[in-house]
């Protein structure tokens, strides 16, 4: 009977035509099979490794994800391997963390360090610090080092005041200068992290108090017999306020006695006083010696008024015996006197 189906196709147009749709239909299916199962190849060739890998971790990421990390620049492997890091951490799947693929990828594509803000989340879950993805990703965008900040918080760390390994001078009521060098334990406080103050700030704030405190003491024998009062009176200060760090304590590495300052200032104000009344009294002497020299020219000018008048005496009695107006003793007049 099969062998009759070409004669029969050949005697009736139609259905050798719709036999050729067939055939055609049955191509097309093929082909499209055929084309599936090389996309789906390429799939598994492309994504199947990391694929598996993140479904045995119970990472959670599917297929269609990892496609769409390629449309969108995504370094996949990366986003995979910070996803089963959490997983096997044990925080994979804390609600509270909020750990997930849209998550990684956006901190991805903002120019974060996935897989350093994942290892700061691990670190402070097992040390039992409050640490989620959010405030972890801000701390990281912000350009803080949030593994650093982690350990920190875990173990604190020195910090020396001041920081160029000097000493810092202090002085004193009675004028003694101290020269101070402390050493400042701080552990960071992640809640203020992001806009908090510096070292810089807890440096500078510890060497002010450290200053005031020296300062306010009547003598530099109180300091000396007990240097903790410096950290006492510092620490009460809360100069971590507004600043990313905690200050857990305040030691005074080293105390040493400087120069007598305000011995010096007293010795300089001696000597200016000194000065002073020299300018004082020489001026005095200045102004006595002109009033002498005045003195002196008013006598002179006095003497030549009297020599001026002595001169104008014979004048005179010339001028009398001249008129006949001279009298004698017994009030005659000149004439009389002369006989």
């Amino acid at each position: 009977m099969l062998s009759h189906i070409p004669l029969i196709l050949a005697q009736n147009p139609a259905a050798k035509k719709a036999a050729q749709d067939d055939n055609f239909l049955w191509w097309a299916i093929i082909i499209g099979i055929l084309f599936l199962l090389f996309i789906a190849f390429l799939l598994v060739v492309s994504y199947g490794k990391i694929w598996l890998q993140a479904y045995m971790s119970r990472a959670r990421v599917s297929i269609f994800s990892l496609i769409g990390m390629t449309f969108r620049q995504v370094n996949s492997r990366l986003i995979v391997e910070a996803k089963i890091k959490a997983m096997q951490a044990g925080i994979g799947t804390d609600p509270h963390t909020g750990i997930t693929t849209q998550r990684l990828e956006a901190h991805y594509l903002a120019g974060g360090n996935v897989i350093g803000v994942i290892n700061a989340i691990i670190a402070a879950h097992r040390a039992n610090i409050d640490l989620d993805f959010d405030r972890a990703a801000a701390i990281d965008l912000a350009g803080r080092d949030v593994i650093d900040a982690v350990r920190t918080s875990v173990y604190p760390k020195v910090i020396d005041c001041p920081a160029t390994g000097g000493t810092l001078s202090a002085i004193a009521k009675n004028g003694v200068e101290l020269k101070v060098r402390a050493r400042v334990t701080v552990r960071t406080n992640l809640e203020q992290l992001i806009g908090g103050a510096t070292e810089e700030t807890i440096i500078a704030r510890v060497g002010e108090g450290i200053i005031t405190s020296i300062g306010s003491a009547s003598s530099h024998l109180e300091v000396l017999e007990n240097p903790n009062r410096i950290s006492k009176a510092v620490l009460e200060r809360g100069l971590d306020a507004h600043t990313a760090f905690e200050i857990v304590s305040i030691d005074i590495a080293d105390i040493e006695v400087g120069e007598n300052i305000g011995a010096r200032l007293q010795a300089d104000q001696a000597e200016a006083d000194t000065r002073v009344a020299r300018a004082r009294a020489e001026r005095r002497r200045a102004d006595a010696i002109a009033r002498e020299q005045e003195m002196k020219a008013k006598v002179a000018e006095n003497r030549s008024r009297v020599i001026l008048a002595e001169a104008e005496v014979p004048l005179a009695m010339a001028d009398a015996f001249r008129s006949g107006n001279f009298h004698g003793q017994n009030g005659e007049g000149g004439r009389g006197v002369l006989a």
